[in-house]
């Protein structure tokens, strides 16, 4: 039996040693929240890892070929590792610095942020890139005791931001290392 997508990017991530990797709730949320990107729809991953996200967001998107994927990752290596996969010609995966790259990538319907670039730096532009009425998922929410001190500083101002930005509506979610959820207010 061939391995699917998600089981292929775990298994990179196995290989690798790679440790942060979505777990399976934030993936069936991700596979929700994909299947609810309307027609023609762009999705925006900051973080790919091997992939374990991707596979949840094309998941969710069934055998639909009218939306698009794009994910970003920062570390070459890993990134490799997520282009070993037999990725549907939706999906675009991209290498580089979250926060260089968003300017020119456009607005997206849902947005996951799962990487320091564009969330803990450049989430201005990340909010920027939110289309009106789109999602943006953020991971990562919830302090934990491994967390360094400079982790827990930018996890708190992210917090704050999301939390008072006059253009999102919020609601945190206590899931695995805690996800905030917002929407941004069309018009």
């Amino acid at each position: 039996m061939t391995p699917t997508l998600r089981e292929r990017a775990h298994q990179h991530a196995r290989d690798l040693g790679f440790t942060l990797s979505s777990n399976d709730t934030v993936g069936r949320l991700l596979a929700v929240l994909a299947a609810a990107v309307p027609s023609g729809g762009r999705i925006l991953e900051l973080g790919t890892g091997t992939g374990v996200g991707t596979a949840a967001l094309v998941a969710g998107l069934g055998g639909r070929t009218d939306a698009t994927v794009t994910s970003v990752e920062y570390d070459e290596a890993v990134a490799a590792r997520a282009a070993d996969n037999a990725w549907p010609s939706y999906v675009a995966l991209r290498t580089g610095d979250a926060v260089e790259l968003l300017p020119g990538l456009g607005t997206f319907h849902l947005v996951y942020a799962d990487a320091p670039g564009g969330k803990w730096t450049g989430l201005d532009l990340t909010i920027a890139a939110l289309e009106p009425g789109g999602v943006l998922l953020v991971d990562d929410m919830t302090p934990l005791d491994r967390w360094s001190d400079e982790h827990r500083v930018n996890q708190a101002a992210v917090r704050e931001t999301l939390v008072t930005h006059p253009d999102l509506l919020t609601c945190e979610l206590a899931d695995g290392e805690g996800l905030v959820l917002c929407t941004r207010r069309a018009g």
